[in-house]
């Protein structure tokens, strides 16, 4: 993984931002370089949202996260049923258990007072005829009473339960009862055991005479001794009571209740206690890391288990030495290397190459195991599966990796509940060695403190002291040319390629005079065609002796006689970043303050500060320039182990064809992108059904326009629904009585008698058609359909972003 500067900016061997070290896991990387002057000032403070509540590291290593389809919350997640369950209304539920209850009484009564005869005949047919008197009530001997006994507590038990079923009891319990707590179920259990326990003791139901039968008589004598005597009755009653009471403690969870009761009176465990029975040991607990000690590093184990508990390893650091662990198990030769670091340095070994092991604030909720990042919840909505609602909304590396396209109009919520989100946990997946970040923002957009960055490129502001490579690291002519050609035209009907070809004849011939590629004012008298330019540089070749190049140079001055010429045009653009403003930025000279997209193969953090307000254009023209490198260098990588991503707050005026055409590759490289618009009016409208379909992940935000919910709604396509319809028909009848029964209804409620007829169908619908996207979006939510890279799909999901 350790590219040793070969990917790096021209000249960053000397401490240029291009080359900021390794991204080997064994914490052998150079340390970034932090800006010499005092970091850009002036933006805003962040908005003050509470921070994110974190657990202990062992407790959030020991909680569950089982496998889930695309964009849900794993961490702690509990699945739901994947269909609603038939639920009664409140009102019905109460009143059918009430009711069900007193037809209980009822017959219970009627029964146990004789009103119901023959009761007693199946019983008598299964046992002997010797054991009844005649017609009498009573039984004859002992054990026709002791039958007698349990068959009325069989008949009691079937009324309860067959009482109990039709009333949905359970059910009534649960809404009413368990739902307010352990405590309240607790409660009404033992009032309903403490109802029954009276029951049997008084004799009303039979019990307590069957268990005192069963028992020989001597031992209830005690054999003449008043205290054994004593404790065998006791006991059998306490034999009783339990018996009646074990079905109300396992309905109401008294054990559950008692075990939380004292596990919050008894103090923790101290850290190097064993653990208790039921809990994961050292073997299974990943705070004690098992694979560690699998591989037979019982002393790396031991160091990290000990900063685990002590509370000195942090989510981060334990996600950045998994990323080192799984980088040894691929290349053993790194071993020695890692257990070295992790004996010397403990929790923070294998550090990222600037030393830092956490962010200073986090506005998000984020789960490294994972590298997921909590965005809203799945809305309690028709439109969202059942199994979803509820649920947590996150994105992760596997889905940003097919890019992310967000519209919604200014205010929605795309850089606060979105963007900033996404940059937070990309750059936390960079501190871990896991992941490259480069943010685009306009200049104050609170998407992140400065410190939160490895680099900070202010463009137009002078106390920035790093500056963006106008080429993009890139040694060939052609190259250089292509990439700025996109940035240049890319947003115009002009054909890039034309454009490429010009600047290629031109940068290519001052390369091989002066050795590196010409700035912006020289860029510009050459595209325009200065004259003392031109012909110094023809000069400058002669004397080189460079043939091919001033063929090249020839060329160029006979295309810029045409009418047609796209010199004039690309002059025109260029003289948007020959500004004064810009005056200390894109110098080719001075080396050692540019900023490669070639770094990306290093696991940095990097924003870059766009002069939106008073540059308009320029801005939009760089903006372009860092898409274009960024998927030019991801693409050109050899090392794809790192997450590359790139996040533009506002790509206003930056999709491009070329651009669409390399978001589509981007998810083999193991990278992506995240483009935030305001409306796609601002894309070309040939483009704008190309990039809905190149990108894995769409969001639309609530307020979104009519016809941008059309684009939506034909990408997210449709589905097939059951729909039921309701058709009320008059009842006509020839019988005088039923005619008169019909003509009475009519004068009493002044509607005529009818029938309904309900047709049950499937039918295809819009998933989200354009007008609910436009106005049934409520206000903090979106619409978010998500697909990994792996292929899977999540359907679209009113998420609410607030939550």
């Amino acid at each position: 993984m350790d590219t040793e500067g070969t990917y790096d900016a021209r000249g960053s061997r000397a401490g240029g931002a291009g080359g900021t070290g390794s991204a080997s896991g064994t914490g052998s990387a150079r340390p970034v370089p932090r800006p010499a002057g005092p970091p850009p000032r002036g933006l805003p403070p962040m908005p003050m949202d509470p921070p994110a509540v974190r657990p202990p590291l062992s407790e959030w290593l020991r909680t569950p996260r089982p496998e889930a389809e695309p964009g849900l919350w794993r961490y702690g997640h509990v699945p739901r049923p994947s269909e609603e369950p038939v639920t009664t209304e409140a009102r019905a539920l109460l009143s059918g258990a009430v009711i069900s209850f007193l037809a209980c009484v009822l017959v219970w009564s009627l029964w146990t007072n004789g009103y119901i005869p023959y009761w007693r005949i199946p019983l008598e047919l299964f046992t002997p005829r010797d054991w009844w008197d005649g017609f009498g009530d009573e039984p004859g001997p002992l054990a026709a009473a002791n039958a007698l006994d349990i068959y009325q507590l069989m008949i009691t038990g079937a009324l309860v339960y067959g009482f109990g079923r039709l009333g949905n009891w359970r059910p009534a319990f649960a809404r009413f009862t368990a739902v307010r707590g352990p405590k309240a179920a607790v409660a009404g259990t033992a009032l309903g055991g403490a109802l029954v326990l009276l029951l049997v003791w008084t004799r009303t139901v039979p019990g307590v005479d069957l268990v005192f039968r069963s028992v020989p008589q001597s031992w209830l004598r005690g054999g003449g001794d008043r205290l054994t005597a004593a404790a065998v009755n006791y006991a059998l009653y306490s034999l009783v009571a339990l018996a009646v009471l074990w079905p109300f403690a396992k309905a109401g969870g008294w054990r559950r209740a008692l075990r939380n009761s004292e596990a919050g009176a008894t103090p923790p465990p101290p850290p190097d206690a064993p653990p208790a029975e039921g809990e994961p040991g050292p073997q299974h607990d990943p705070a004690d890391w098992p694979e560690l000690r699998t591989a037979g590093l019982d002393e790396t184990a031991r160091t990290l288990a000990d900063a685990t508990r002590k509370g000195t390893l942090g989510d981060v650091d334990y996600a950045r030495i998994r990323r080192a662990w799984q980088g040894v198990r691929t290349r053993p030769e790194r071993l020695p290397a890692f257990t070295d670091s992790v004996r010397a340095e403990g929790p923070a070994a294998c550090a990222h190459p600037s030393g830092v092991r956490d962010l200073p604030v986090r506005t998000a909720t984020h789960d490294l195991a994972t590298g997921q990042v909590r965005i809203g919840t799945a809305a309690d909505h028709p439109r969202n599966p059942y199994a979803r609602r509820t649920t947590g909304v996150a994105l992760e590396p596997a889905l940003l990796g097919t890019s992310l396209l967000a519209v919604g109009p200014s205010g929605s919520g795309k850089t606060v509940r979105l963007v900033r989100p996404v940059v937070e946990a990309l750059c936390l997946q960079a501190l871990a060695n896991r992941a490259a970040v480069v943010a685009v923002t306009a200049r104050g957009t609170a998407l992140a403190p400065d410190d939160a960055f490895d680099l900070v490129i202010a463009l137009g502001r002078p106390e920035s002291t790093h500056d963006l490579d106008l080429y993009g690291g890139a040694d060939d002519p052609d190259e250089a040319a292509r990439v700025l050609a996109e940035a240049l035209v890319g947003d115009l009907t002009a054909d890039s390629r034309r454009a490429a070809t010009a600047l290629a004849q031109l940068i290519g011939p001052y390369r091989s005079v002066h050795g590196h590629f010409p700035a912006v004012p020289e860029l510009r008298d050459l595209v325009g065609g200065a004259p003392g330019a031109l012909d110094g540089l023809r000069s400058a070749l002669e004397a080189a002796g460079e043939v091919s190049q001033l063929r090249e140079l020839d060329a160029r001055a006979r295309q810029s006689e045409r009418a047609d010429d796209i010199g004039v045009l690309l002059a025109e653009r260029i003289a948007f970043l020959d500004r004064p403003a810009f005056a200390p930025f894109f110098r080719t000279e001075e080396t050692g303050r540019q900023f490669s997209l070639r770094a990306v193969e290093l696991p940095l953090r990097v924003r870059v500060d766009l002069p939106e307000r008073g540059h308009a254009e320029a801005s939009r023209i760089i903006a372009r320039l860092v898409l274009a490198q960024f998927t030019e260098a991801v693409l050109a990588r050899s090392d794809r182990s790192l997450f590359a991503c790139l996040v533009l707050d506002d790509a206003t005026y930056t999709v491009t064809a070329d651009s669409v055409r390399a978001v589509q590759r981007l998810r083999s490289a193991n990278a992506g992108v995240v483009l935030a618009l305001r409306t796609l009016e601002d894309v070309p409208e040939t483009l704008r059904g190309p990039l809905l379909g190149a990108v894995g992940c769409r969001m639309a935000f609530a307020g979104l326009a009519p016809w941008d919910g059309g684009r939506f709604a034909e990408t997210w396509g449709t589905e097939w629904v059951q729909t039921r319809d309701v058709t009320n028909r008059q009842i006509i009848s020839d019988e005088p009585l039923t005619k008169a029964l019909h003509f009475m209804r009519r004068l009493v409620t002044g509607k005529a008698a009818t029938a309904e007829a309900v047709t049950v169908r499937e039918v295809e619908r819009e998933r989200w058609s354009a007008s609910e996207l436009a106005h049934s979006v409520p206000a903090g939510h979106a619409v978010l359909s998500l697909t990994s890279v792996r292929g899977e799909h999540a359907p679209p999901l009113l998420v609410d972003l607030r939550t």
